[in-house]
């Protein structure tokens, strides 16, 4: 048995002090408060959940569309673990079927090795609106074929995450998804707040980077924003780099979905733990300039944040409570997709741990019990 003690802890709903947490073959033992060590020393600083992000493009310089293999996803997984991201649905932008079904297998291939971070996979497309892409190849954006529904409801690939315009795929084949077990998230639309809120009715469990690359909201014209505002039961991904989402839009999204309904995403690209600069993308190249990305001529292209920033970011710029941003990181993505032994410390749930010093910086992770060694870069 494992024992560390510590003087504050977030167990996934409440602060606690002075606490004592035993666990044993990679899963929680127990967790008491108000416990002082005798025989070892106290840990100084904050231990809390390992951090779970569902939408992860790549890192380690490596971008998964581009090698969807199980040897890419080992990198990015080692890359992004360095600043607290122990959970992740390695995600596959609009793409051939093909690079989809690779990915898919690489998947699974990786699913049954031990001490790894991948929970499944995110499919960002290729059933979106043209007309709010973004970087998505438009020759690639079509309509959810058979095919595709096969693939997106294998059994062997873990937690599956499906990201689509409403308005170019059916409520029939929503609902078709969600009846197999697949989360079906709203992006990269043009869609009214009609078109979106038959989508959640029909089983939609979530936003996908909300505000980018969707119809917003104004007075007359909810949009996708204002649906995903307005419905209290759907989750929200959002990009906090400061650069997808104005702070003062970000703490508006947070006050809205309240603690249980928001989730931090990176929406990292290969740049993410590595020292790359310019990644060449389809046509053209990706460019990084601190966390932004863009292509040549301005468009933002998914982003190099890391969970560790994003959640400095909504403690110390948003004013919003710790625990709350912690929440968004780690109980709340487990939660929507489905790991009830994840996210959180307590009995039984995975040994998946962090312990961040008073400026909210990762000091040490443990990864199904076993301490990792720290081997981040951060962003140049």
């Amino acid at each position: 048995m494992n024992s560390i003690y510590v003087s504050h802890c977030f167990d996934g709903k409440e602060l606690q002090q002075d606490v004592r947490l035993d666990w044993q073959q990679g899963r929680i033992i127990s967790l008491q408060s108000g416990v002082k060590p005798q025989l070892q020393p106290q840990l100084q600083g904050l231990l809390c959940a390992g951090f779970i992000d569902i939408q992860v493009n790549g890192g380690g310089g490596v971008l998964f569309n581009q090698l969807p293999d199980i040897t890419a996803l080992k990198t990015i997984s080692k890359a992004h673990l360095g600043f607290g991201t122990t959970g992740m649905l390695p995600t596959v932008i609009t793409d051939s079927l093909q690079v989809m079904q690779n990915a898919a297998d690489a998947v699974a291939e990786l699913l049954p090795e031990p001490l790894h971070t991948v929970l499944g996979i995110h499919f960002e497309g290729p059933h979106l609106s043209v007309a709010r892409r973004g970087i998505h190849p438009a020759e690639q954006i079509r309509p959810l074929s058979d095919k595709e529904m096969q693939l997106m409801c294998r059994k062997d690939i873990g937690k599956v995450m499906v990201t689509v315009a409403p308005e170019t795929v059916p409520v029939e084949q929503i609902r078709e998804l969600v009846a197999q077990g697949v989360m079906v998230s709203l992006g990269h639309s043009a869609a009214t707040a009609e078109q979106a809120q038959a989508a959640i009715e029909a089983g939609a469990r979530c936003f996908t980077h909300l505000f980018n690359a969707m119809s917003p909201l104004t007075s007359r014209e909810p949009g996708m924003v204002g649906a995903a505002l307005a419905s209290p039961q759907v989750y929200c991904g959002l990009i906090l780099d400061h650069l997808h989402v104005h702070p003062l839009s970000a703490r508006i999204a947070a006050l809205c979905k309240g603690e249980d309904k928001l989730i931090l995403v990176t929406d990292a690209m290969a740049h993410t733990g590595s020292e790359l600069q310019v990644l060449p993308y389809l046509q053209t190249e990706i460019r990084r300039d601190g966390l932004k990305l863009t292509l040549p001529e301005g468009t933002l292209a998914g982003s190099a944040l890391d969970m560790n920033t994003a959640l400095r970011h909504f403690c110390q710029d948003l004013a919003l409570p710790l625990s709350a941003g912690l929440k968004a990181l780690s109980a709340n993505p487990a939660r929507l997709v489905g790991l009830d032994d994840m996210g959180q410390l307590q009995a039984g749930a995975v040994a998946n741990m962090l312990l961040l010093d008073n400026n909210l910086n990762m000091q040490r992770c443990w990864l199904h019990g076993v301490e990792q060694q720290n081997n981040k870069k951060e962003a140049l």
